[in-house]
């Protein structure tokens, strides 16, 4: 892979700027190279220590393409600084060097080239460059995780499907092709394993950030200098983090589905799916899909949600909801009918306050009224004989308390019925 700086042309290392490996490289020319070429370096590092590591430098022109380099592959050398890697071999061709190198110690270790004429090594350099390898006394690889879905996230993967993890180790130089290993999984939600074989399979079967956690043991057997043989470890950790999520299965709505004008009406969204979630409603006459713009965007953290409304106007109505996550959407509908409200509060309030009054007026009429009449009736218990006289004819039958007396003032009026039959005369012989 690529790696390091490269130091190129006159702008690009000032005086003052240089590392201790580059001031052995300016102690060359007094001048920077000029900007005609480019050197890069590519490594299969970094590296465990004890296996080799391959270095390759390449000159190449530095003006998008348009200089050619000289067709002779002896005019220029290549040289390097590696210090203290143990240089295993080296191989030159044109344009390009490659060196093989060991570290028996962990470390970061500088490693620097620079190319000069053939036939002046010590005048200035064409090109030059510096990169750190590192050096580490671990194993060297990644932990790879992967699924047959694609979520747009980085890490994120689905619930309730089959994960593979697998163990990649870094070893370009072979180096451990004689250890075996042993792997032990930690998958973050309680669950480990130890297999011998660097990939599992696993399903989560719920939401949340999981770590999945692997040590790696690799061992095998090495010659000692008495002609003896000795078992040789080595360790390595590694990690991934994972979030797992559902999709997006549906959406329950509990609400009424019959309401009156200016009454606060709650619906309760259920989402069927993992938050975060990208939310959005709106009330239309039909139940038909939203379509983008045009509905009330909210943005929820978790799987319920509460939407409130008073309805204002009769009619029938549609609530048309949709939501999405990270991986998937869908859409919702709740009918709802809404009928005029039988007292609306701001038309009917004055009419019934002067109801209320004037109820509360006649009772307190009707009651001083009872009061004054019996106390008249204590006072005078018998009225004069022209006042019942007077009333008996103004009011008639409908003002005299009993039938009795109705009866009796018949009687008097009237006179005495005719009989509804004739006497029989009877003779005595």
């Amino acid at each position: 892979m690529p790696v390091g700086p490269t130091l190129r042309g006159p702008h690009s290392c000032p005086e003052g700027a240089f590392t201790p490996m580059q001031l052995v490289l300016q102690s060359w020319s007094h001048q920077c190279p000029p900007d005609l070429y480019e050197l890069r370096l590519t490594t299969d590092g970094p590296a465990t220590t004890g296996a080799e590591v391959t270095i390759t430098a390449s000159l190449v022109a530095d003006d998008n393409g348009s200089l050619v380099l000289p067709a002779s592959a002896h005019l220029y050398r290549f040289h390097w600084l590696h210090t203290p890697l143990l240089l295993t071999g080296k191989t030159d061709e044109a344009f390009s060097s490659t060196i093989r190198a060991v570290g028996n110690t962990p470390g970061d270790f500088p490693v620097s080239v620079w190319v000069t004429t053939a036939d002046c090594w010590m005048c200035q350099p064409v090109a030059r460059s510096l990169f750190v390898l590192p050096i580490t006394e671990f194993l060297v690889g990644n932990l790879l995780v992967t699924q047959n879905t694609s979520l747009p996230w980085p890490s994120s993967y689905l619930t309730k499907t089959v994960l593979k993890v697998s163990f990649l180790l870094h070893d370009p130089s072979n180096f451990f092709k004689a250890a075996s290993f042993l792997y032990s999984w930690d998958f973050g939600d309680g669950t480990q394993m130890v297999t011998e074989d660097a990939t599992v399979y696993y399903n989560y079967s719920i939401i949340g950030s999981f770590t999945v956690k692997v040590k790696v043991v690799a061992e095998w057997e090495q010659a000692t200098l008495d002609a003896g043989k000795r078992i040789v470890q080595k360790t390595g950790d590694f990690s991934a983090s994972l979030k797992l999520q559902e999709t997006l299965q549906g959406i329950q709505v509990s609400g009424p589905t019959l309401i009156q004008t200016f009454q606060k009406m709650i619906v309760t969204l259920n989402f069927l799916g993992s938050p975060p979630l990208n939310v959005c409603w709106r009330l239309k006459p039909e139940c038909l899909p939203l379509e983008e713009g045009e509905c009330h965007p909210v943005s929820v953290d978790s799987t319920a949600y509460n939407l409130t409304h008073i309805f204002r106007d009769p009619g029938d109505y549609c609530f048309s909801i949709r939501a999405e996550n990270a991986i998937s959407k869908t859409h919702q509908y709740h009918k709802i009918q809404v009928w005029p409200s039988s007292i609306q509060p701001a038309v009917f309030a004055f009419p019934c306050a002067t109801l209320i009054t004037m109820m509360l007026a006649f009772i307190m009429y009707m009651t001083l009224r009872n009061a004054a009449h019996q106390k008249d009736m204590v006072e005078n218990p018998e009225p004069p004989t022209g006042v019942r006289c007077c009333c008996q004819m103004c009011c008639g039958p409908f003002m005299l308390e009993t039938p009795s007396e109705y009866l009796e003032v018949v009687r008097e009026n009237h006179g005495l019925l005719p009989p509804l039959y004739k006497s029989v005369k009877t003779y005595t012989v």
